[in-house]
């Protein structure tokens, strides 16, 4: 059996404010194995973000706030710890690494001086022990002339080089746990490489277990072994990778994997799923994706389904769809 590193288990994340409360991330449940990478992908506004930030307990001065639920570290409910007592797990004992670097460092501060701090605050050590630690943690990460980069700002950095500064940020306490929220968007493809297999190597050399978030399935066949497919704020399939990518069961996820382009294959133009994606305000009863669904029957506009479990060989693939009602248990 493998060692759980991080549980969600029937995670409820609500917006609240005097007109009306949405939800963005309602009963989800799944887990990170020691040493792990997995993949939670969907498409914008699907919840990615707000479970991590939910993980995180980064809602202070929002009106979010996690209502139901639980998130538990080393069997340790982290959800009801003091703000005193999180402050102590995060970046020492589980890390995120941010989608828009230039809005997560500090602007009027140096990069040295940034990653400095982050070590003096959980390790007791000098401020020359931690400048050589965050030295050498940009080497690590490939950043060239990192002497020069600890003393400059981060709008003096491509974003290629912020983004492997927060990489070097998030691993320089060697957490447990790293959370990659889309930690390659809009960075060019042979900046976005290197940085996976940066990710990679410390998967590797380490043993970290690595939540990484992300829209981009190629990714996902690339650098994980299972994955977990949002949508609309709910989990409505889990697989591995090759499981996945052999057999989506769900229908929004043939539907995104139809939508990736495949050289060769003489395609003029590309599958796409109809409509949007509903909003927190207003989502439609039933199943979520039954509007946008060519195979919805009038069962799934009245009932939502639950998440169907089937297990083949050694491996559980869980689906959200009311077509494996007779294959789920």
């Amino acid at each position: 059996m493998s060692e759980i590193m991080l549980e969600l288990r029937g995670l409820k994340t609500q917006f609240i404010s005097k007109e009306n409360t949405v939800t963005a991330v309602d009963g989800v449940s799944y887990h990170i194995n020691k040493g792990e990478i997995l993949g939670l992908v969907g498409e914008s506004g699907c919840g990615k973000s707000v479970t991590a930030l939910s993980i995180m307990q980064l809602f202070r001065d929002t009106t979010g706030k996690v209502t139901e639920g639980s998130v538990l570290f080393n069997g340790k409910n982290i959800i009801e710890l003091s703000e005193k007592d999180m402050s102590k797990i995060r970046g020492r004992e589980i890390s995120m690494i941010f989608q828009e670097p230039l809005t997560s460092l500090n602007p009027v501060m140096k990069i040295g001086s940034q990653m400095a701090e982050v070590i003096l605050k959980h390790e007791k050590c000098s401020i020359n022990y931690a400048k050589d630690k965050a030295l050498a943690m940009l080497e690590k990460v490939g950043i060239p002339r990192a002497e020069q980069v600890m003393n400059e700002y981060p709008h003096q950095l491509s974003g290629g080089m912020n983004q492997r500064v927060m990489i070097a940020m998030g691993m320089s306490l060697n957490p447990a746990v790293l959370i990659a929220d889309e930690p390659t968007t809009a960075l060019d493809v042979t900046i976005q490489a290197q940085i996976l297999e940066l990710m990679r190597e410390i998967n590797e050399e380490h043993g970290m277990s690595i939540l990484l978030i992300t829209h981009d399935l190629g990714v996902v066949a690339e650098m994980c072994s299972r994955v977990i497919v949002m949508y609309a704020g709910r989990i409505v399939e889990e697989a591995s990778v090759y499981d996945l990518f052999r057999n989506p069961l769900h229908p929004y996820t043939s539907g995104l994997i139809k939508s990736i382009p495949v050289i060769g294959n003489g395609a003029e133009r590309l599958e796409s799923i109809p409509g949007n994606v509903p909003s927190l305000s207003n989502m439609p009863g039933g199943c979520k994706f039954a509007p946008r669904c060519g195979k919805a029957s009038s069962k799934c506009e009245l009932n939502e389904p639950p998440l169907f479990e089937m297990k083949k060989d050694d491996s559980m693939h869980k689906c959200r769809c009311w077509l494996y009602e007779k294959e789920g248990e």
